[in-house]
């Protein structure tokens, strides 16, 4: 056999610091090992498949049966091998040679030589000694019982895995590092490196950091898997993958956005400081929140609700200001007139006020009263005094001022809800989560807009309220508006006990006959009838003036215009008939652009003065005089004019008949878009009039073949009600004498079969409408009047005003 030395530098091998001392120099025939690694005191079966392989096996068996057993990685021969001792050759079962080994010791790799069989290599032997108690240091002894516990946890730990290092027997720390070849999870690179690492104690070192690794990574997913199983609902492996995906951010510090949402949602908790049952249904949500993937739908849903949890102010409510003096300064400095609504409303809070300051006698002598409701705990004698006030008058009075006004007098928030044309339970009481969409009703919202959790709530416009296929909102209203309830109303959508007990509602209306009547029962009544002409001038001078005057640019004062209280009268008299004093401002504003163009074209024409009925005519026309419209309309027999209360307040309402020949008998036509109760009383006073014809001045062959048609002028406008059988019956008596009414009288009353006059509703509005009109004198039953105190002493020293309880008394008096 020649030896040829290689010159490849990959091939040369150097000494390392720390390995052991190289002895002497041999060769042997090389077995490469392309796909594994063998390590000495191990005993191996080699299939000889290639070429190469065989020649190595056939010279090591002619030259002494050993062989060099060389690791090969990616195209190059490891730096180190083992020498092996063939124990048997022979053939496998699949019929292919095979060689049993014996692994002895490590070589380093010396010079390659080619023979005419095989390859050989030149090896450096490593020094060895026999290994025994004595001769082992003893930071190796450490190492290796180290070594030796790591890998027993790692078996310990390894549930169902393919763990078959076996240590037990093995004393050599050598030997008990190189079973780490055994370990079947081991790379092929890392096992050439355990190959290549001579040193016992750095071998140690290396195969002790993989173990440790390999422990820490059992025990995260061990850690991770109970992390992720408790209190978690097995339901769906999507469901698993994500917790655990969860779990493994959380170890590694990669927190998600939901994380810090519910770290904020959780702070606001302690923030807003709620009942225990408040806290615990939020708290649940929160969980669920948490618990639940980014790209689940519903966690949008849940935050959304918690939003709208944490925007209600739970613990937050105004201080009342009780002063009774004060709030009824602020009412007049607010509102002119409306005399009956402020004091009811001063007498409301002074009842407040009493209650407040019992109930802090009481809570001095029983500080550990009962506590109930929810919120921050309000004691039943601190609810609300289960009062909710209406207050019902036409539009343009000041209803939702003078609420403002209220909250102003007492410190508290103001807050409005339009009522008008809601049709859906759900604006109310809010929507059920399940929807899409879902949201919180308007009682809820006023509370969040509020910002306190007692404030004063205007329900505007509650008359306007409409029932449609969705629901019937004024019936949603019912809990609200009961004091005996709305201390645990619960919205569909918070699905939350929500304390309004201390909540002021406050209702408007135009009127009562659309409001269901167990809604109505649960509200005081407190009318708005409207203001007489000297209050209107009162509230253009101090409120309507100034806030027109601003809103057109102009100074205040007597800088740009000066409007005098004559032609403030004369804009009421002559060109508004109304109630309230919107109209009244629309006229004002009209003035006021007509003086203002003449100050931007002219500003040396300040101040612009307006101080003569016949400047007012100039700048807004001419004024419509009621009063000559009745006298035109009366002026033939057959014409009566009636009072009636509107949605708008009090109006005039005019009766005409007339009658005609008819072939058949005797008939009546009554038009005009009436309801039953005023058909029936034209029929009624139809009635009387045919059966008392001799003693009204009526001949008696007055009906024979004629035919009656009694009419309400206005048609479109809805009209119903019994208070216009008095003007009806002198109509007809009218047109059968041919004596007119007298057009300066106006009356209202309900008339029987018998003649009597029966009372009515809405006296001081009939009667503040007549005084608009011109109308000098009004007959009204007899029993209504008692009704006249509540009508202002203006109005009544310049009406005639007749109480009669017979309709033959009215009719002597208006016919002329």
């Amino acid at each position: 056999m020649t030896r040829t030395k290689s010159s490849s530098a990959d091939n040369a091998t150097s000494r390392n610091p720390g390995e052991a001392e190289l002895e002497f120099e041999n060769t042997f025939p090389v077995l490469p090992l392309p796909d594994g690694v063998v390590l000495p005191n191990m005993v191996v079966t080699i299939a000889l498949e290639s070429e190469e392989a065989q020649a190595a096996a056939d010279a090591a068996l002619a030259t002494g049966n050993e062989l060099l057993l060389v690791p090969r990685v990616e195209g190059r021969y490891a730096k180190v091998g083992v020498v092996a001792n063939i124990e048997t050759a022979g053939e496998m079962p699949d019929g292919k040679r095979g060689l049993v080994l014996r692994a002895l010791r490590r070589v380093h790799l010396g010079s390659a030589t080619t023979g005419p069989v095989a390859l050989s290599v030149g090896v450096l032997w490593i020094s060895t000694t026999e290994v025994d108690e004595g001769s082992v240091l003893p930071a190796t002894r450490e190492l290796a019982q180290e070594y030796r516990l790591t890998v027993e946890a790692y078996v310990e730990r390894q549930q169902g895995g393919r763990a078959t290092l076996q240590l037990s027997g093995i004393e050599d720390p050598s030997a008990l590092a190189d079973t780490i070849v055994y370990w079947p999870e081991l790379t092929l690179e890392r096992r050439v490196e355990a190959l290549e690492t001579v040193d016992v104690d750095a071998r140690l070192h290396l195969v002790l950091s993989w173990i440790r690794d390999a422990l820490a990574e059992l025990e995260l997913k061990e850690k991770i898997r109970t992390d992720v199983s408790e209190g978690m609902e097995k339901q769906q492996r999507e469901f698993l993958l994500r917790q655990q995906l969860a779990a493994i951010r959380k170890e590694l510090g990669e927190g998600s956005e939901s994380e810090s949402v519910v770290e904020g949602y959780r702070t606001r908790l302690e923030e807003i400081n709620p009942s225990a049952d408040v806290r615990k249904a939020v708290e649940r949500e929160i969980d669920r929140f948490e618990r639940m993937s980014e790209q689940n739908p519903e966690q949008a849903w849940i935050r959304n609700w918690l939003d709208t949890v944490f925007g209600l102010p739970w613990s937050t409510r105004s201080a009342d200001q009780l002063d009774v003096q004060l709030a009824r300064s602020v009412l007049d400095a607010d509102t002119t007139g409306l005399s009956d609504a402020k004091d009811r409303i001063v007498e409301w809070l002074a009842v407040r006020k009493l209650r407040a300051q019992r109930q802090e006698n009481v809570e001095q002598i029983e500080p550990q009263g009962e506590i109930i409701g929810t919120g921050t705990g309000v004691s039943k004698s601190r609810r609300g005094d289960g009062t909710t006030i209406i207050l019902v008058g036409p539009p343009g009075v000041g209803k939702t001022s003078l609420g403002e006004s209220v909250a102003r007098a007492m410190g508290r928030q103001f807050v409005r809800v339009a009522l008008g044309g809601v049709r859906d339970e759900a604006e109310i009481r809010g929507h059920r989560r399940t929807y899409v969409g879902a949201k919180a009703g308007r009682i809820v919202d006023a509370i969040r807009d509020a910002g306190t959790m007692n404030p004063v709530i205007v329900l505007d416009e509650i008359d306007k309220l409409a029932t449609g296929w969705s629901g019937d909102p004024a019936s949603a209203l019912l809990e609200v508006l009961d004091p005996a309830q709305n201390h645990t109303f619960r919205d569909h959508y918070l699905e939350l006990d929500l304390d309004l007990s201390d909540v002021i509602f406050i209702a408007t209306a135009n009127t009562l006959d659309t409001i269901p009547a167990a809604l109505l029962d649960r509200m005081e009544t407190i009318m708005v009838d409207g203001y007489t002409d000297m209050e209107k001038v009162g509230i253009a001078r101090n409120h309507l003036l100034p806030r027109q005057l601003d809103l057109h640019g102009l100074r205040k004062g007597s800088d740009d215009v000066v409007v005098s209280d004559t032609v403030l009268r004369g804009i009421v008299e002559g060109y508004t008939r109304e109630a309230g004093v919107r109209s009244f401002e629309r006229q004002i504003a009209k003035l006021l652009r007509k003086s203002a163009l003449r100050v931007a074209v002219d500003p040396d024409a300040r101040p612009v003065r307006i101080e003569s009925l016949d400047e007012l005519v100039g700048l807004i026309g001419r004024p419509k005089r009621m009063i000559e419209e009745i006298t035109e309309r009366t002026n033939a027999p057959g014409v009566a004019t009636g009072l009636a209360v509107t949605g708008a307040g009090g109006d005039v309402l005019f009766v005409e008949t007339t009658s005609m020949p008819s072939l058949g008998e005797s008939s009546i036509t009554i038009t005009g878009q009436l309801g039953d109760v005023m058909k029936e009383s034209a029929s009624i006073a139809m009635s009387f009039v045919r059966a008392n014809a001799e003693e009204l001045g009526v001949a008696s062959t007055a009906f024979d073949g004629r035919r009656f048609h009694v009419h309400f002028p206005a048609g479109a406008v809805p009209k119903d009600g019994p208070s216009a059988g008095i003007a009806m019956t002198t109509a007809i008596v009218s047109l059968l004498t041919g004596r007119p009414v007298n057009p300066t009288v106006a009356m209202t009353g309900e008339v029987t079969l018998q003649g009597n006059v029966l009372p009515i509703g809405g006296v001081k509005q009939k009667l503040l409408a007549a005084h608009r009109a011109g109308i000098k004198t009004v007959i009204i039953p007899k029993r209504n009047e008692v009704d006249l105190d509540d009508v202002p002493a203006e109005i009544r020293n310049e009406l005639t005003i007749h109480a009669l309880d017979n309709v033959r008394d009215v009719v002597r008096l208006a016919l002329v």
